[in-house]
């Protein structure tokens, strides 16, 4: 069992309670630069979470480190990082166009982000939740994105899919 000092435990809840806070509060979608916000189909539009069970042709040491290190995310995403990889350390991804905050880091096994398009207002995230697990040549992914507004769904999905799942396949089968 770990025990953690008071101020992490006090400061670690304080940043848990303001994520709390603002992570159902979302108001617009991911913006992004050729890709125009479209309304969720009918069966999506009260949908407020996505959940991803994948593989990836990577150990959980790759796969985390193309996360959290800036080099290797502009390398899969193509687009500029800035990645502080610490808990609490602030990230600003695609250009600027994504940007929090670690939340809770267990190396090469989970990935707790507080993650926001910039174009929401100040103060709303969403929370990002990768959980990897070794499996057979590579790993497991369990992912979720939990406290996006209505509506969101579809538009978000497809940037998972086109901004991370697609391309972090092609980084990894080019190694």
């Amino acid at each position: 069992m770990m025990i953690e000092s008071r101020s992490n435990l006090s400061t670690r809840r304080n940043m848990l309670a303001l994520l709390a806070a603002g992570a159902f509060a979302a108001r617009t979608a991911w913006p992004q630069e050729k890709m125009e916000q479209k309304p969720a189909t009918n069966v999506n539009a009260h949908r407020t979470s996505i959940h991803y069970d994948l593989e990836f042709a990577a150990t959980p040491v790759r796969f985390y480190s193309a996360i959290l290190d800036q080099k290797q995310f502009a390398a899969f995403s193509g687009m500029a990082a800035e990645i502080d990889p610490k808990p609490g350390g602030a990230f600003s991804m695609f250009g600027g166009l994504i940007v929090g905050r670690n939340v809770e880091l267990i190396g090469n096994q989970r990935i707790v982000q507080a993650w926001r398009p910039s174009a929401w207002p100040a103060g709303d995230y969403s929370i990002v939740h990768f959980e990897l697990k070794p499996h057979a040549a590579g790993c497991a992914l369990v992912f979720d994105h939990l406290g996006f507004a209505p509506g969101l769904y579809d538009h978000l999905s497809d940037g998972w899919k086109g901004h991370y799942w697609d391309p972090l396949k092609k980084y990894f089968a080019s190694a």
